[in-house]
């Protein structure tokens, strides 16, 4: 159950890696005011009724343009490597001690060691919970 549980937050924990630093655009056309098409991944389908640019210097369109596109860019998180000469020394000083405690917690003992073997209990000479009366209920 603990490895499961451990393969199942790695590989969340992958996924919040991977959505926080990709970047993408999400891209509109609005026509009239209304919104026509939206694409993320693809380029935008416009509705046929934009205004063409005119071909010669002499020829000038006054209509006003009533399509428009717009763009909302999503940013991913950029700043996720860690350059080991920006840690100060006492941030080393203190991961090397974490490190040195933790590898050497969990030495064990060669041999199960008990101190009371060579000792017998102790003898009960009388039962003192008679003695005094006191039962428990």
């Amino acid at each position: 159950m603990k490895k499961v549980f451990h393969k199942i937050m790695s590989l969340s924990m992958a996924f919040v890696v991977l959505f926080s630093t990709m970047s993408f655009t999400i891209d509109m056309h609005y026509c009239g005011g209304t919104l026509m098409d939206t694409a993320i991944f693809q380029k935008i389908e416009t509705c046929g009724m934009e205004m063409e640019k005119p071909l010669g210097e002499g020829c000038s369109i006054s209509k006003k343009n009533c399509c428009n596109d717009e763009q909302v860019i999503v940013a991913g998180q950029d700043q996720l490597q860690l350059h080991v000469d920006s840690i100060s020394f006492e941030q080393q000083v203190f991961i090397a001690s974490f490190v040195y405690t933790y590898i050497n917690l969990f030495e064990g003992l060669d041999a199960n060691v008990s101190t009371f073997e060579e000792y017998d209990p102790p003898l009960v000479r009388k039962q003192i919970y008679k003695f005094d009366e006191t039962y428990l209920i």
